[in-house]
């Protein structure tokens, strides 16, 4: 395997963890409803997939958005 794919592998994996523990935290709440700082983060996460081809750039904000979407899901449970 080359760099760019264990990048996206650990991208990729990232997300499925970041997705369970959204599935499992919105589980006990009945309104799914999209914060402003996950709307963000996804936003973050389109961008760095639309501009993939630029591999820092891309890397970069897929990465700031799985970060404010880890910020996000503590300050939910935080807040309970």
């Amino acid at each position: 395997m080359n760099m760019s794919q264990i990048y996206i592998a650990v991208s990729i994996i990232a997300l499925a963890i970041v997705a369970l523990l959204v599935f499992f935290a919105a589980k006990r709440q009945k309104e799914k409803r999209l914060t402003p700082l996950a709307s963000l983060a996804f936003g973050f996460v389109l961008a760095g997939i639309l501009f993939g081809e630029e591999r820092f750039l891309g890397y970069s904000l897929l990465g700031i958005g799985v970060i404010l979407s880890v910020i996000d899901m503590v300050r939910k449970l935080r807040n309970r």
